[in-house]
């Protein structure tokens, strides 16, 4: 059974950072790109940072702009999202994926919760 599983998410004042990181299981990880998605209430899911399997290659959206850096573990079938300098406009729940680099893939976390706010 695929699982992807974020943990890290939480309530950090403007300017603070973050870590966010998913467990992948039930799935030869290694083999696949991941990615961190995060969609705001009202708003469409957006991709925030994706990263090749074997982490030669990574993808950020322009809003990211240096802040974020995507991260991974295949011996620890793990992804990582370290987020710095946040602003109130990165509130949004964040998904793991898996399975897609220049779209998103087919697996999908239960989403985590990250609310920046003073």
């Amino acid at each position: 059974q695929v699982q992807l599983v974020e943990s890290g998410g939480g309530l950090v004042q403007p300017g603070g950072s973050l870590t966010l990181s998913c467990a992948a299981s039930g799935f030869t990880f290694s083999t696949y790109a991941a990615g961190w998605y995060r969609q705001a209430p009202g708003k469409e899911r957006e991709l925030v940072g994706v990263i090749s399997s074997l982490s030669r290659n990574r993808k950020y959206a322009d809003f990211v702009k240096g802040r974020f850096t995507i991260s991974r573990d295949n011996d620890k079938n793990t992804v990582a999202l370290q987020m710095n300098s946040l602003k109130p406009d990165d509130s949004a729940v964040y998904y793991c994926n898996a399975g897609g680099y220049t779209a998103a893939g087919p697996f999908w976390g239960q989403g985590t919760q990250v609310t920046v706010s003073s």
